[in-house]
């Protein structure tokens, strides 16, 4: 029997009326083509909780997250539907509008049983990195995501003529939010540039290769990250020296952070744990505009940009630092100079923007636990070991039968426990009952359950099986209370995400362009939601793995 996981959020005659007028305005934008906007921008902020831009917006400039906020539509209840709340699933959910068993990223990496390690979720040996000298898993393409994207959509519906641009810091945003007909570029720690794999194309074109060649990067060595205002005027302004935050670096716990005083691979990583890593985006971006002209070739086209600086700083800092306050107010004035650059480039006035996130956050529990919460961190490699004696008591065996464990999924040797007669069930089951006894651990879930369907009715049960995918999933499934963490140490994320619960699903959702009214929703939506309502927005089909619902106050 075939899993069935029902991720239906509404009943079903509505679910009818609801498709029956997104085919209404997806007709009506066909029939009507030059009411089509000249550019899709989708912004996408790494790790921005649903909250934080109306606690911040009085703070806000007007052309920032306020254009967004003021001159279009708020979902001011989006939740994801899945568990795994981190950057790859987040931005593929984004892209395709379906969930894990649709776009297939399980995490950002996951363990491979064919060849016996972790994989990266964008790796791909067959395709270098263009301009840098790196090894063979250093490849990437898109190849492991397993549904179209509506930027794909759009490039077939147009015959080609339509095209997909994507940036940011990271690779796997990038790669995931360029899908599999578009371009890509993402950072390098490496070299400070802004890189692309063979994938996309034999050699970078020459516009990157000068935007290389200038070492933008370069330019903030020997410089520091102050305060953009007065400390008095920040909620976090007595927040700056908290013995659990763990800066890159040599950043420090404290204003000013002093960057590295020389250009090379020391400053070039630590910038992505600064508001420097998302001008530099910004910079990339502008050069690309400049050269590419999208939105300025007769047919839509789709520009896709990640800002990922806050989430480094969030796990360096926590999300509620003096850091990530600050971060915020500047990645405002970065988002006001990008609405400019499309705005001189474009028109504000052609083009849908959508600004949405991966993924929430949750407070470093050393600080939830110093306030008398319950909260903390789980050491794997202890529980493992717990496991691994419990089932040789069990089975009366010799042999170690757990392979690894890949947030957030025990996957067990499987040939080991067939070679042994062993039923596959029985030992998922007592390995969930085991870690079931682990402090902070909340409950687990085996794959021979969830592939029959046999799991209770709740809503993080529900969240975990539509991040669950029969082929990379783990075969144990574990998850932690609320604000424990599946990290035993802080070691570069003193704050985490990844599990079900709504600090982590909660993310903002804005849509502004030629049509969308103003407004703010409250009834509950999805990331899911944004790739289906694009489609329907353009008149195309949506991707070949979405499962989300056209929004109506968009389309309207």
């Amino acid at each position: 029997m075939k899993m069935k996981i029902n991720t239906d959020t509404q009943p079903g005659l509505t679910r009818i009326l609801v498709l029956l007028l997104a085919l209404c305005c997806s007709a009506s934008a066909q029939s009507a083509s030059a009411a089509l906007p000249d550019l899709v921008l989708i912004v996408v902020v790494d790790q921005l909780r649903g909250d934080m831009p109306g606690r911040f917006g009085d703070r806000f400039g007007p052309g920032g997250f306020r254009y967004v906020m003021e001159q279009g539509t708020q979902y001011r209840n989006t939740q994801y539907q899945q568990a795994n709340t981190v950057t790859a699933a987040g931005h593929a959910t984004l892209a395709t509008g379906g969930n894990t068993p649709q776009h297939g990223m399980v995490g950002n990496d996951w363990f491979d049983a064919g060849k016996h390690r972790l994989v990266n979720c964008v790796e791909d040996e067959r395709y270098a990195l263009l301009g840098e000298a790196t090894g063979a898993m250093a490849g990437r393409s898109p190849r492991n995501l397993m549904s179209s994207t509506f930027g794909d959509e759009l490039i077939l519906a147009s015959g080609g003529r339509s095209r997909v641009f994507a940036v940011s810091i990271k690779d796997r945003a990038a790669i995931i939010l360029g899908g599999h007909l578009g371009q890509a570029w993402w950072y390098s720690k490496i070299s400070g540039n802004f890189v692309t794999s063979s994938y996309y194309q034999e050699a970078s074109p020459e516009w990157a290769q000068r935007w290389n060649t200038e070492h933008p990067a370069d330019r903030f060595a020997n410089t520091n990250w102050d305060l953009l205002l007065g400390r008095d005027s920040y909620v976090f302004g007595e927040q700056d020296d908290r013995s659990y935050e763990q800066p890159d670096g040599t950043l420090g716990r404290t204003f000013p952070h002093r960057l590295p005083q020389r250009a090379g691979q020391a400053l070039y990583t630590i910038l992505r744990s600064t508001p420097m890593g998302d001008e530099l985006t910004l910079s990339f971006v502008e050069a690309l505009v400049a050269a590419e002209q999208p939105g300025r070739r007769g047919s839509t086209d789709v520009l896709a940009v990640s800002f990922s600086a806050t989430d480094y700083i969030g796990h360096s800092f926590g999300p509620d630092s003096l850091e990530a306050e600050d971060n915020l107010l500047r990645l405002d004035r970065t988002l006001a100079q990008l609405f400019q650059v499309i705005d001189r480039a474009v028109g504000l006035d052609k083009t849908l923007v959508v600004l949405a996130s991966d993924h929430g956050t949750s407070l470093i529990p050393e600080s939830l636990a110093e306030r008398g919460m319950e909260a903390g961190r789980l050491d794997a490699t202890a529980f493992v070991k717990q496991i691994d004696s419990a089932l040789k008591s069990r089975f009366g065996l010799q042999e170690n039968l757990e392979l690894a464990f890949s947030k957030p999924g025990i996957y067990l040797d499987v040939e080991t426990v067939s070679r042994l007669g062993l039923a596959v069930a029985a030992v998922e089951r007592v390995v969930a009952d085991e870690v079931q006894k682990v402090p902070g651990v909340a409950f687990a879930l085996t794959r021979s359950d969830l592939l029959m369907g046999r799991v209770p009715q709740a809503r993080e049960v529900e969240r975990v099986a539509a991040a669950f995918h029969p082929g990379r999933s783990g075969n144990v499934i574990v998850v932690q209370d609320p604000f424990w963490y599946l990290d035993a140490t802080p070691d570069g994320n003193a704050a985490m995400h990844g599990s079900p619960y709504a600090y982590d699903t909660h993310v903002p959702l804005m849509f502004a362009g030629p049509g969308v009214k103003r407004g703010k929703v409250y009834r509950e939506v999805a990331p899911r939601d944004v790739a289906p309502t694009i489609s329907a927005y353009l008149g195309i089909s949506p991707p070949s793995g979405s499962v989300g619902e056209p929004l109506l106050e968009v389309l309207q």
